[in-house]
């Protein structure tokens, strides 16, 4: 173990010291090899030290976010790799690799010191094929448990038939019911309700109305996407992807994320008139995405066609009629390219701004409309208020990110903490709320609302005043784009939901060798059991809801 003085010297170092000498001090004694990503430190270490050194690093060092797990199997080797960052300052970076033998991939499970290393470790289990020693719950997660194989191991044969059987629905709680003189209900919820936000099964166990436990089922819908960006070319194949994991307006949040890693990973330096307008851009998908958000809760809690949906659908048209003007699609925009953007703002220049100032303008007037139908609604209050309350603590232990976490007094935005585009040349505010019920997040969202528009109101600022001379819209990028092998990086964005993050590791090729998606609904899904615990079965619905989780993210 690392000596006490150790300790003391990493505790006391600040966001701004130089952390990489005391890192490697305190995890000296279980390193085994360096392997270091951009922009993070990695170190090597057993397979049987999994626990110990992230404990170290998260109650020594400050590292209290396991951000990402990734999974990936080389021909002579299994490997996991925990991305850590620290909340209080999210430019705080370290990977911990962890290698397995090709014949008997097994390690230490990180769960019991990161809850969200949970879902993440069931994944790369279903997935890649390694086991994780002492988790809580080791099985599949995206495919049946009668699955043969693991589809991202080498080994994996595409040929071999798969027969899925169908199986009784079990009480996950049998034998341990609260009373012994009562009786528990086994209610399914979903995987077609629309309560359940998209294709979620939620195994519930009721205790009379009261929820025991309840189990999200996810898995419906994987669509493969992180092995269709392994097959695709860097500089034109992969973009039109990303528009399609929250397609809930997000895609400029969910291309910045590719493009953001992508660049990084190749040394793209974009131009400052091409990040304005990915700024704006961005903030006009989160806008309509919280549009989103806020419409379909008022139906998950109201329970009706709710004038608050409909004002919510009036709205996000408004902002996607700007979006398509900019990009030409309403959904999937495929907009952004590496080293820029596709194009300029649309012409009539000064049509389109004012397009975009006169839905400013008519804003502050429609925030004060919801306030009106939600915020001062005495059934969204008797529905939110105090219910699917999340402490902080068990927020960051989840890993949740954006709103979810925000409304739970978690200070952590990555557009601030760790800044991209021209966020820190702009007035803004990171939106929180202490509460961390129900309530808190949809206040959340709708003070974000009212940044985004702050934000797309000073980029059009900048971009009215930019040179017509100096509108450079995309740096200088080879047409075939072969980053060196052997680079690995970790980057991510702050979406809709939270932190949108890639893994990359290239292989000299034109097409990445492991590409993988830490989508924020994912982690933040995971949290449900403990929101609802207590709860009535209205409760778990406005939980849901809250959460604001898109099933295409999570399943990915």
């Amino acid at each position: 173990m690392p000596s006490q003085s150790d300790l003391e010297t990493l505790r006391s170092a600040g966001p701004d010291t130089d952390d990489e000498t005391p890192l490697e001090t305190l995890l000296e004694e279980y390193t085994i090899g360096r392997d270091d990503h951009r922009h993070a430190p990695a170190f090597v270490i057993r397979p049987d030290e999994v626990q110990t050194v992230l404990r170290t690093l998260r109650e020594a060092a400050g590292f209290d976010h396991c951000a990402c797990v990734t999974a990936q199997q080389y021909p002579d080797r299994f490997e996991t790799i925990y991305h850590l960052r620290s909340y209080a300052d999210a430019s705080r970076e370290v990977s911990v690799v962890v290698p397995t033998p090709i014949d008997e991939p097994r390690q230490e499970s990180a769960a019991p010191v990161f809850e969200t290393a949970n879902w993440h470790e069931r994944e790369a289990y279903d997935l890649v094929g390694i086991e994780y020693a002492d988790h809580p719950d080791l099985r599949r997660i995206l495919l049946p448990e009668t699955w043969q194989g693991h589809p991202l191991s080498l080994a994996y044969d595409r040929q071999q038939p798969q027969i899925v059987t169908l199986a009784e629905h079990a009480n996950p709680i049998a034998g341990s019911e609260r009373d012994p003189e009562g009786e528990t209900l086994f209610l399914n919820i979903g995987p077609h309700h629309p309560a359940t936000h998209g294709v979620m099964h939620v195994k519930v166990v009721l205790d009379g109305e009261t929820v025991v436990d309840a189990e999200p089922d996810i898995g419906y819908m994987h669509r493969c996407e992180e092995q269709l960006c392994q097959q695709g070319t860097y500089r034109h194949q992969i973009m039109p992807y990303p528009d399609r994991w929250d397609w809930v307006s997000s895609g400029l949040l969910n291309e910045w994320a590719y493009a953001r890693t992508a660049e990084d990973l190749a040394d793209i330096e974009v131009p400052e008139y091409a990040q304005v307008v990915r700024t704006m851009g961005a903030e006009l998908s989160r806008m309509a995405a919280h549009f989103i958000a806020l419409g379909t809760y008022a139906l998950d809690v109201v329970g009706e066609f709710t004038a608050t949906f409909q004002y919510a659908m009036r709205d996000r048209e408004l902002v996607l009629d700007i979006l398509e003007e900019l990009t030409g699609q309403r959904m999937m925009f495929n907009y952004l390219r590496l080293g820029g953007v596709a194009w300029d703002l649309p012409e009539p220049r000064e049509e389109f701004v004012a397009q975009v100032r006169d839905f400013l303008a008519d804003l502050p007037a429609k925030i004060d409309e919801y306030h009106d139908l939600l915020v001062t609604n005495e059934v969204v209050q008797l529905r939110c208020v105090d219910t699917g309350v999340l402490e902080a603590d068990t927020a960051k232990a989840y890993g949740c990110t954006g709103p979810v976490a925000r409304g739970s007094g978690v200070d952590y935005d990555l557009r601030r903490d760790d800044p991209y585009g021209v966020y820190d040349r702009l007035e803004w505010d990171v939106v929180t709320e202490s509460a961390g019920d129900n309530f808190a997040r949809l206040l959340v969202r709708m003070g974000e609302v009212e940044q985004s528009a702050k934000i797309v109101d000073q980029c059009l600022d900048l971009l009215e005043a930019w040179p017509e001379s100096e509108r450079t819209l995309q740096a200088t990028v080879p047409r075939t784009l072969k980053p060196d092998a052997d680079i690995e990086i970790y980057r991510a964005v702050e979406g809709a939901k939270g932190e949108l993050g890639i893994y990359i590791r290239a292989d000299g090729t034109e097409t990445p060798a492991r590409f993988k998606i830490r989508s924020p609904s994912f982690s933040n899904l995971s949290v449900l059991p403990e929101l609802v615990r207590g709860e009535y079965v209205p409760d778990l619905i406005a939980a849901i809801g809250s959460l604001d989780c898109i099933m295409g993210e999570v399943d990915r």
